[in-house]
């Protein structure tokens, strides 16, 4: 039977179908930004080989804000957005342009093996969910919490594994870098609710370019550079790839299927990481690695249909 509201002639039942039809968009939105994102480990290590991890985390940054600067001028956008918004960008900046980019390399050069990093970094979801009900008054159902517990959990007792039953430097960078990420992909998402998500994402690396662009160019004339071709396709990969083409359908589908839940497609990450470390950068991961990954994919489904 279907349901109407009387006061405002609505069919319950359609805008039902409809959210849920949307939720789901944008879980599948979310999920392509995740698969571009799931390459970001490998390409970051393979530019190590030849760049600075400075280098690598600011040089990405300047790569996409040349992109970027070119989209908004071809739509005849501002280069800028709006002053009264430049503090949520400037999270957006610290969390995605900076912060992540930046402990990622540093970790990964430490040591870390992407395969290992991607598995620490699927406490993500987690973080991105806390985010969310800070900055986006969104309020996921206690059972949400618990999948997504269950995740972050399976990620700990993994981490511990590998590091001798605790912590490695490597391991609180990359810590560093998911808190900065969650805070920077759930600020997009908010934003992206009123714009493109590409528009968010190309402000944000613009209004980073005096720091990105002049820190640059310094490295890059103080630190050792060796341009082998596996090295700049790894750094084209993350400057163009994880720095501003996967961010399009991520903050998009985080604006359409909620921030805490479609943010929990990237529990898929680690998983997918482990197949481009092994297929890219010829990584060995071992049988732990693999269970951990999959252990964390099972909350994949829980937290999608725990809204």
């Amino acid at each position: 039977m279907r349901s109407y509201d009387i006061a405002t002639g609505t069919d319950r039942v359609a805008v039902s179908r409809s959210s849920a039809a949307r939720a789901w968009q944008g879980t599948a939105l979310a999920f392509l930004g995740v698969v571009t994102f799931s390459g970001s480990f490998p390409a970051t290590a393979l530019a190590l080989r030849g760049f600075d991890p400075y280098l690598v985390a600011l040089g990405r940054a300047s790569t996409a804000v040349v992109i970027a600067a070119a989209c908004l001028l071809a739509v005849g956008a501002p280069l800028l957005p709006p002053r009264a918004e430049w503090r949520s960008y400037g999270l957006i900046v610290l969390g995605v342009v900076l912060g992540f980019p930046l402990f990622g390399s540093l970790a990964l050069d430490l040591g870390a093996s992407s395969a290992h990093a991607a598995v620490v970094t699927g406490l993500l979801p987690a973080a991105t969910a806390a985010v969310a009900v800070a900055r986006a008054g969104e309020r996921p159902r206690v059972s949400f919490w618990a999948a997504a517990a269950a995740g972050a959990v399976a990620v700990t007792v993994f981490t511990l594994s590998q590091g001798g039953g605790h912590f490695t430097l490597s391991d609180l960078l990359l810590v560093g870098g998911l808190v900065s990420a969650g805070i920077g992909y759930a600020e997009g998402g908010r934003l992206t609710r009123n714009r493109p998500g590409w528009q968010v994402i190309s402000h944000a690396l613009v209004l980073a370019a005096p720091v990105t662009v002049p820190a640059t160019v310094v490295l890059a004339l103080v630190t050792e550079v060796r341009p082998a071709p596996d090295a700049l396709a790894g750094l084209a990969y993350a400057g163009v790839v994880s720095s501003f083409l996967g961010f399009i359908p991520w903050y998009a589908g985080l604006a359409r299927g909620g921030i805490a839940r479609a943010g929990q497609t990237q529990l898929l990450q680690p998983l997918l990481t482990l197949v481009w470390s092994w297929l890219l950068v010829g990584e060995h991961v071992g049988p732990v690695t693999v269970l951990g990954a999959v252990a964390v994919l099972g909350c994949v489904a829980l937290t999608q249909r725990l809204r």
